[in-house]
């Protein structure tokens, strides 16, 4: 086979195909967590007004939803990778969301707040196994590709 051939596969390109914006929306919801968090931290020990970190946490669930409805809807997508590389991310931001719970209770957040940090924590660490799965799994040739 000639260095040619080597240089322009057959078929369709896993770069140029089009997706939905999983990045751009997992980002906009880690921008929503980070929001409602730095707010509700900034106030400890104290105890914070929570109107706008639950609608921080409202805007992220929402995004993460719309992002989940997204993917699933995407054909030919390479999912025995992307939950490969899912289950090892999430076992990693399991670990990482534990150890922030425990600084939380560690540090006596309570009541409310306590409730709104562990949801956002919780958002964080399913959104961010879903961003590294999917940016794998997106240039995974699939058998129909």
């Amino acid at each position: 086979m000639s260095a040619e051939a080597h240089a322009h596969p057959t078929g369709p390109s896993l770069v140029d195909r089009r997706l939905p914006p999983v990045t751009e929306i997992g980002a906009a919801s880690m921008i929503a967590i980070a929001g409602g968090v730095i707010y509700l931290a900034a106030y400890l020990p104290k105890h914070a007004p929570i109107w706008f970190a639950i609608v921080m946490l409202a805007i992220a669930a929402g995004l993460q939803l719309t992002n989940a409805i997204l993917l699933s809807r995407v054909p030919d997508f390479a999912w025995s990778r992307f939950f490969e590389v899912g289950r090892w991310g999430l076992l990693a931001y399991a670990v990482i969301a534990g150890m922030i719970e425990f600084a939380f209770v560690y540090d006596h957040t309570r009541g409310a707040q306590l409730v709104v940090m562990t949801l956002m924590l919780a958002l964080f660490m399913l959104n961010v196994p879903v961003l590294i799965a999917f940016t794998v799994a997106r240039y995974q040739a699939t058998s129909s590709l």
